[in-house]
């Protein structure tokens, strides 16, 4: 079952135009439009699997982030790199907070969650997948969330987290306000998103593998990322690219366009350069990471 949207899911507004149609390359190869609001800028998938029909479209072997094997020389590079990105990811939080309370939504199998909680975090988590969030309890020795309706008021935390989340959550204004009222006075909300904007996603158009329609209901850039932070009354503390994104996006991209594997490999490692040589003189890196302060 699908829904439609009339009003942009950010702003609310009526004014919007079709952008784009893209392929489901992933699961279904079903095309799916992409409009965009006038007023916000956002760019959102539109018709869209309701929220009780999209578990279909999770549902094939390359969504790694439900995965702790590797079964391929892809997902052996994302399993590499997932393991670096954690320590990034840690560093980031203490450079923010020395320890504190932690709440990761859309955790996954809980790795960065456990790398956390062994540098002394209190953490909770929220994974809607029912077979990573297992993993995840496994690793932590407790039980987590199926999805942020559930969470209490109380206690609150010190910093959430949402790494590569906010583009598939279906009620984004009413989970945007529950994760908020969750946060404490001070405390830092940390997105990170694909950027639209960037040169991977320009250079590959609508083979671009970060559009992942329908599971991405939302594409962001600066602005639009911008205006909702605005309207939360958040401040924009810093924002940085995600460099090693643009190589892996762009490895699915060149997939998606049926380079042959060596080939594929060769032309993602320089697209990926490129892209973020670019990203750097432009301010648009392939996938970005914002860190705001609430008030």
């Amino acid at each position: 079952m699908s829904e439609r949207l009339l009003k942009c899911p950010a702003c609310k507004s009526g004014n919007f135009l079709n952008f784009k149609e893209v392929k489901d390359h992933a699961v279904s190869k079903e095309l799916f439009t992409i409009c965009r609001c006038a007023d916000c800028g956002l760019l959102f998938t539109n018709p869209r699997p309701a929220f009780d029909a999209i578990g279909p479209y999770y549902d094939f072997p390359e969504y790694y982030s439900h995965e702790d094997s590797s079964k391929n020389l892809t997902q052996w590079i994302y399993q590499q790199v997932r393991k670096y990105s954690i320590g990034k990811k840690v560093g980031l939080i203490q450079s923010l907070k020395k320890t504190g309370a932690l709440l990761d939504v859309g955790c996954g199998t809980g790795a960065f969650l456990e790398a956390a909680k062994g540098r002394g975090w209190s953490v909770s988590g929220v994974e809607p997948n029912a077979k990573a969030r297992t993993l995840a309890e496994k690793k932590l020795n407790h039980s987590l969330h199926e999805s942020v309706q559930e969470l209490p008021e109380e206690p609150a935390v010190d910093v959430i987290t949402l790494f590569h989340v906010l583009e598939h959550v279906h009620e984004l204004k009413k989970t945007l306000k529950a994760l908020l009222k969750k946060l404490a006075p001070q405390g830092y909300l940390i997105i990170a998103v694909p950027n639209h904007e960037a040169y991977d996603a320009r250079y590959y158009d609508k083979d671009w593998a970060a559009w992942d329609v329908p599971r991405h209901l939302y594409h962001w850039n600066n602005a639009s990322m911008q205006k909702l932070a605005k309207e939360y009354g958040l401040i924009l503390e810093r924002r940085s690219p995600m460099v090693i994104d643009a190589f892996y996006v762009s490895l699915l991209s060149e997939k998606y366009r049926q380079s042959g594997p060596i080939t594929a490999y060769i032309k993602a490692l320089y697209r990926g350069l490129l892209s973020n040589v670019k990203g750097k003189k432009t301010g648009n890196h392939s996938s970005q990471l914002y860190i705001y302060k609430k008030k």
